[in-house]
């Protein structure tokens, strides 16, 4: 079993990608362009992107996209080889607060950011929140002998609450007849970090238990009433899959790349849900996104609809005073709305819906004027990737 490391993930991907010499005029001793030396340019030129010299992108935020960022850096990067992106996987409240003091380019983050995080950034920066793929948050176990589990909404709420204690209560053993649960004892593993999957998590929960809302509440971080803490998606699932016993939340994609089993969860309807690419679209398709891109999916509606899926952001600013930086994150928006996608399923992603990518490109495109986002019909999202 592979599984992710629990520190921090940190994306770096070479900048000589390609074996090719690097343009070195119109930059600073550090490699970076000088502000105001891009040139227009589009996608359409693979690999002549004119940001006049190389340029280097940071960013940090939520852990849940982490995988897929990896691997649209690295395709970026193998296009553009003078661009390069270093992202750390560190938590969507580090990434807020990054973001927030102008410590990196880009943030991210699984809840978009509330109004009074976005007024603590400096008005002549702005905020734009772009919703980049989806994904499902799964409840993950480990117990040798159990395949397959259904857990009813109250149920599970009523284990993270520790009102249910051993994996043989008849609460659990009701839903899941023929089962051979364990008399043994649930260990709860909950996120350490000020987390976005924590917060869409509890978001939920909040949603479908009075007692919850009441007693815990929702937030990246929370009074856990039970349980051991681990940091980011990636110690999350570790300490699951090490764990006898152990039920954890992460993201869809870290539990199926590194085979932890997950329950089928109850959703509103009342129908037990598979969490998988198929359910979580069918919950999105209920969502319309508002002008500003921020939706929150707390108990979604449909039979289908698998109960806790979210979108996750990347937080970019308005203006930079460096245009090439303007332009080099244009670039990594476009590349990610467009052949990113096609990477999505096999991480265990949702694409984003066509028409999402065109208003996420819309907003992008204000970032620079010296670069014209070309997304086409969407069809590098949810169509094409099925």
């Amino acid at each position: 079993m592979r599984v992710l490391p629990a520190l921090a993930l940190t994306l770096s991907l070479a900048a000589c990608a390609g074996g090719g010499e690097q343009a070195s005029t119109n930059t600073t001793p550090g490699g970076e362009a000088t502000p105001g030396a891009a040139k227009e340019a589009t996608a359409s030129s693979p690999g002549k992107l004119d940001l006049g010299g190389n340029v280097s992108l940071t960013g940090a935020g939520a852990s849940f996209p982490a995988p897929l960022y990896q691997t649209w850096f690295q395709g970026l990067n193998q296009k553009y080889p003078n661009l390069q992106v270093n992202y750390q996987s560190v938590g969507s409240g580090a990434g807020v607060e990054q973001f927030t003091k102008g410590t990196v380019d880009f943030g991210a983050s699984d809840v978009g950011m509330k109004d009074e995080e976005i007024a603590k950034v400096p008005a002549d920066k702005g905020v734009i929140l772009l919703p980049m793929t989806a994904g499902s948050i799964v409840l993950a176990y480990n117990l040798a002998d159990v395949p397959e589990l259904k857990l009813p909404r109250a149920v599970y709420t009523d284990i993270l609450l520790g009102k249910i204690k051993s994996w043989d209560d008849a609460a659990i053993a009701k839903a899941n007849p023929g089962a051979k649960l364990p008399k043994q004892p649930i260990t709860v593993v909950y996120r350490s970090d000020g987390s976005g999957t924590t917060g869409v998590f509890t978001k939920h929960l909040s949603a479908i238990s009075p007692e919850w809302k009441t007693k815990i509440g929702d937030g990246k971080t929370v009074n856990w009433a039970t349980g051991v803490g681990a940091k980011g998606n990636e110690g999350v699932t570790a300490q699951v899959a090490q764990t006898s016993g152990s039920i954890g939340y992460v993201e869809y994609g870290y539990a199926k790349q590194n085979n932890l089993k997950f329950a089928s969860l109850e959703n509103k309807s009342g129908t037990f849900v598979v969490p998988d690419e198929k359910s979580a679209s069918k919950t999105l398709e209920a969502v319309t996104l508002p002008a500003d891109l921020r939706a929150f999916i707390t108990d979604p509606e449909g039979a289908d609809s698998y109960p806790i899926v979210t979108y996750t952001w990347i937080l970019a600013y308005k203006k930079y005073p460096d245009a090439a930086k303007a332009k080099a994150v244009e670039a990594m928006i476009e590349y990610g709305l467009t052949e990113g996608q096609k990477k999505s399923v096999e991480l265990g992603y949702v694409p984003l819906p066509a028409n999402v990518i065109q208003k996420v490109a819309a907003a992008a495109d204000a970032i620079s004027p010296d670069y014209k986002i070309a997304v086409g019909d969407g069809a590098g999202g949810a169509s094409a990737a099925k």
